[in-house]
């Protein structure tokens, strides 16, 4: 496993592996125990970097919500030497999931907080990380995300931008400006945005250089074989060293590499015209959540990869971890996986030349 460096030099820069373990399935595809087993795996193969979320796990809903963070928090309780062998990321949520600020107090004091809009304020921010640490049973996170724009834009697969959809947010400002409170409170080593554009990666860059704010080390972004669209509609230059004014630049966590499974090999057409796929696969499970990956051309494309993947004498996970892997602005491939062969699959792709 190698490992590169995420953020700017100094006391915010993380050393991260190539490989970062997602873990959004667990506490709904997959259990505790399965959770625990791919965690003492991958740490095993030398991967050091785990991303979740308050929201996880997925689809998101207000009986699971924190489930995700609780497992990690107790693996690592079960050995607190583990805490300092990862690079623990997580994520804040955005607008649009308003039954989760209420939750938070539940992780806290026991009880519901005051029912409120989700929004990226400082101070739902400070709630949101708190609740994340108790739930994690750590006292701080090395990188902590804005799960997804707060300001209206086309994100999530939607393909144009609509001028009637702006609606009031919080200030690019202030939600640095909280940004800033909670790294200057130890709680949080480094920050990252997530699911932004170029526009959001430029108006945040202005906005710390305004404020004296560590720039945001990470960008989290869908990007697959299938999903390029991080590199064709300029956020990548937006993130690159030369626009964000350091090295290595906004690193991206390409979530999505395997395409929710599409990239994987399991729904390739047979002989006579049809797919299948297991009845446990997540687009068979979710048919609703991100059916962007399970489109016709998206698997008919799927299937001239896999064929490209049996002439190279690699899997067709393997092709599409290498593929993402080789960009010269990936941070670290975000692996997510409901069973041990599928990990043990996936980690491999990054021994491979």
């Amino acid at each position: 496993m190698k490992y590169r460096n995420l953020g700017e030099e100094g006391p915010h820069r993380l050393r991260v592996s190539e490989a970062c373990l997602g873990t959004m399935t667990w506490g709904e595809q997959n259990t505790e125990a399965e959770a625990f087993e791919q965690l003492d795996y991958a740490l095993a193969h030398g991967v050091n970097f785990i991303d979740t979320a308050e929201l996880y796990p997925v689809p998101p809903n207000a009986q699971t919500y924190g489930e995700t963070e609780r497992i990690i928090g107790r693996w690592l309780a079960a050995d607190p030497s583990r805490r300092e062998q990862v690079v623990l990321a997580t994520k804040v949520t955005s607008f649009g999931r308003d039954y989760i600020p209420a939750l938070r107090g539940v992780d806290l004091n026991g009880a519901p907080d005051e029912e409120q809009p989700a929004r990226l304020t400082a101070a739902q921010m400070a709630r949101a990380l708190d609740a994340s640490l108790a739930r994690l049973q750590t006292d701080y996170v090395d990188l902590y995300q804005l799960h997804w724009p707060e300001r209206y834009t086309n994100i999530f697969a939607q393909r144009d931008y609509k001028r009637a959809f702006e609606r009031a947010s919080t200030s690019v400002d202030d939600q640095v400006l909280g940004v800033k409170a909670l790294l200057d409170s130890g709680k949080v080593r480094a920050w990252g945005l997530s699911n932004e554009n170029a526009v959001g990666v430029g108006l945040f860059l202005a906005a710390c250089a305004r404020h004296g704010v560590p720039p945001p080390a990470t960008i989290q972004n869908d990007f697959s074989l299938l999903h390029r669209k991080f590199e064709e509609d300029g956020t990548a230059e937006a993130c690159a060293p030369v626009r964000a004014g350091f090295e290595p630049g906004v690193g991206l966590l390409a979530y999505g590499v395997l395409a929710g499974g599409a990239l994987s090999g399991k729904y390739v057409k047979r002989g006579d015209g049809t797919r299948a796929a297991p009845a446990d696969s997540r687009h068979v499970a979710f048919p609703f959540f991100q059916p962007r990956y399970v489109s016709g051309a998206s698997l008919d494309a799927a299937d001239a990869y896999a064929a490209l993947a049996a002439k190279r004498g690699v899997t067709p996970s393997q092709l599409a971890i290498q593929w993402a892997r080789s960009r010269e602005y990936m941070g670290s491939v975000i692996i997510g996986a409901t069973k041990m062969a599928q990990l043990a699959e996936d980690i491999a792709a990054f021994e491979l030349a």
